[in-house]
């Protein structure tokens, strides 16, 4: 299946523009159509600042005030991304669509996703949120049905998808991921399969040798090479995983991610947690 139709989500952050630019770049190369999805919604930091101004016993006029400047600032912040679709849109006769709906994001995303190929979203970092309990982010892996591919608001490459490396550990997740990105990996220049510790899950599981999933990405016309990592500590193996794709020149890793189904609002494997958590380098995840 070739990837046809791709969203982005966009917002207020800097970070916005990079994916922007990244999406358009992805369907250029691939002749599909782009979707910036704009959600109104206030950051973090304005509903501190009203919070904030409430609470100093500020006139209801100043907030009316306030409230104002606040939405100008989105719509502003809007203005210049729809702008800036368009002229990336133009050298390469791209089909774009700018669609701006009103949020919250965790409700909205989801059901537009849906009616995607493939999710690019930025990555919210930590924040206050409870011991155990997901992300934005991390939610939408287990609600969209779709593969969600995740940009890092800093150290992005110029790039997506041109080298895609794979994490390999011949897991269910795993193997849905790379059947997601297939129509990537046809495409992409070259290829690099992951494999961390692979004598262990092969002896583990009674496993297929890794170089199998080579040899089957190769049937798909893919420019395929392979990474053997032996003797990694269970806790390093995302950033062995991140380390590993930066060295041989990956502009995305594509890996599966890993749940607890009945339990999945709790519970996150600790190798997909700890990708996310320390992403250094676009993360394309399939559940």
């Amino acid at each position: 299946m070739a990837l046809k139709d791709l969203l982005v989500c966009v917002d207020q952050t800097e970070g916005a523009l990079v994916r922007m630019r990244l999406a358009a770049d992805l369907a250029a190369r691939h002749a599909s159509r782009l979707t910036a999805l704009h959600v109104r919604e206030w950051s973090r930091a304005q509903l501190s600042q009203r919070s904030t101004a409430e609470m100093g016993l500020v006139s209801a006029k100043d907030i009316h005030k306030l409230d104002r400047q606040i939405e100008a600032s989105i719509d502003g912040a809007a203005d210049r991304l729809r702008s800036a679709l368009e002229d990336m849109a133009r050298p390469h006769a791209l089909e774009v669509e700018w669609r701006s709906v009103n949020g919250p994001a965790s409700v909205v995303l989801e059901q537009h996703a849906r009616y995607a190929d493939l999710c690019i979203l930025g990555w919210d970092p930590p924040d206050d949120r409870a011991p155990g309990e997901y992300s934005f982010s991390e939610h939408l892996l287990f609600v969209t049905g779709r593969p969600v591919l995740f940009v890092p608001a800093l150290g992005s490459p110029g790039t997506l998808g041109r080298h895609i490396a794979v994490a390999w550990n011949s897991s269910r997740p795993a193997a849905r991921s790379i059947n997601d990105a297939l129509p990537l990996i046809e495409r992409a220049e070259r290829t690099t399969v992951l494999m961390v510790n692979p004598s262990d899950f092969v002896d583990r599981h009674e496993a297929v040798p890794g170089e199998t999933i080579v040899e089957h990405l190769r049937r798909h016309g893919a420019a395929t090479d392979a990474v053997r990592i032996e003797n990694v500590a269970p806790g390093a193996i995302a950033d062995v995983l991140q380390a590993e794709a930066r060295t041989c020149g990956a502009d995305l890793l594509v890996a599966g991610a890993f749940g607890h189904p009945r339990l999945w609002e709790k519970l996150l494997g600790g190798v997909t947690h700890n990708l996310l958590a320390r992403m250094s380098l676009p993360i394309m995840m399939s559940h």
